[in-house]
């Protein structure tokens, strides 16, 4: 059974492989690049980006000797940006290291910045046809189905359980294009919703499809919980120019550029208060002004919600430290979060130039 299921998966890829960007090549550095796209990121996002990055940044060397304003622009908007940060600290190692040349051992490779098992096991499949078992949700999702396991994965022994049940089914010298086989297979035919399971050349010997339980499996002992966080961004403005301030601390945004930002503990009422620090230090603030609506970004476990209020100061108000003022013209230059590039993109009148007043 574990042969056939194999040798099934494997005809089936040849017939109805997607024809995707990153399957063209066996370099290890655009390997790379693909695989931390793909984290969290749907495919067809990541099509959009790819060939854009590596025009840019073709090689690791590339890379690496870039400042990361620079590749963090090239990758606004894809999200997740700690991904970005760590390839660029994988290039700078590699360069340093090992003299430029890409590591070809599954635990250099492992060792690698923001690598975890999973890139590991792709990296090595991929680019080297090493002996590796890819296993990710829809990994998980085809084997629990097909085999009908109950045991939950996202519990140490499940875990361990499809690790071993993966590597058990690599074929020999063929570890490559079997896992870019599984990983199709649970993305375009076993898909966690509307499984196409007429048409599936498993169904024959698929433990859930006989029982009538594919919509129950794969178990999870607990799902998460999505936390809700409201921003208030002040958009303070003197004259032609405008506050930012590049995040230091860790997080999602790190490096990444924003307006004055306030957090509120619950939803958005009709109080417009400006930060402590700001209001103490200024009683010449003019009125208030909500130059928004509601603006939403949702990652995967956590919605932000945003709003963005201009606040207009006079020319001699001294810029806080963190902060630095900026010419208008200056702001396409930065790499913010998707949300104020949301708010940016919607065309607000305080970007328009004197001449168009």
């Amino acid at each position: 059974q574990l042969r056939l299921f194999g040798v099934r998966l494997r005809r089936w890829y040849r017939r109805n492989a997607r024809d995707l960007p990153w399957r063209r090549t066996r370099d290890p550095y655009r390997v790379l690049v693909s695989e931390l796209m793909l984290q969290q990121t749907q495919v067809s996002r990541v099509v959009d980006y790819y060939g854009a990055f590596l025009q840019r940044f073709p090689t690791l060397h590339a890379v690496a000797e870039s400042p990361v304003t620079h590749v963090l622009e090239q990758w606004e908007g894809l999200g997740y940006y700690s991904r970005c940060r760590n390839l660029l600290a994988t290039a700078r190692f590699i360069r340093d290291e090992y003299n430029g040349v890409f590591p070809r051992e599954y635990e250099q490779i492992l060792a690698l910045k923001g690598v975890g098992p999973y890139t590991a096991a792709a990296i090595s499949s991929f680019a080297y046809n090493l002996p590796h078992a890819v296993v990710d949700g829809n990994v998980q999702r085809v084997l629990a189905r097909y085999f009908g396991i109950n045991t939950p994965v996202d519990e140490t022994a499940g875990r361990k359980l499809f690790d071993t049940l993966a590597g058990q089914l690599l074929p020999r010298g063929k570890a490559g294009i079997y896992n870019q086989a599984i990983m199709d297979f649970g993305a375009t035919v076993c898909k966690p919703r509307g499984a196409l399971c007429e048409s599936c050349v498993q169904r024959k010997d698929c433990v859930a499809f006989a029982s009538g339980t594919v919509e129950q499996l794969p178990v999870k002992a607990k799902s998460i919980a999505v936390k809700e966080r409201w921003f208030t961004y002040y958009v303070v403005l003197q004259g032609r120019k405008v506050w930012v301030k590049q995040r230091t601390e860790k997080g999602i945004w790190q490096q990444l550029y924003e307006f004055v930002l306030q957090e509120e503990s619950k939803a958005f009422t009709t109080k417009k208060v400006l930060p402590a620090w700001l209001a103490s230090q200024t009683a010449v603030v003019r009125k208030l002004k909500v130059d928004s609506g509601q603006y939403r970004q949702q990652l995967s476990h956590q919605t932000i919600h945003a709003r963005f209020i201009i606040v207009n100061l006079p020319d001699t108000f001294t810029t806080p430290a963190g902060f630095e003022r900026i010419p208008l013209k200056k702001l396409t230059e930065l790499a913010f979060p998707v949300i104020i590039n949301q708010y940016l993109k919607s065309g607000p009148a305080w970007l328009d130039t004197p001449s168009k007043k």
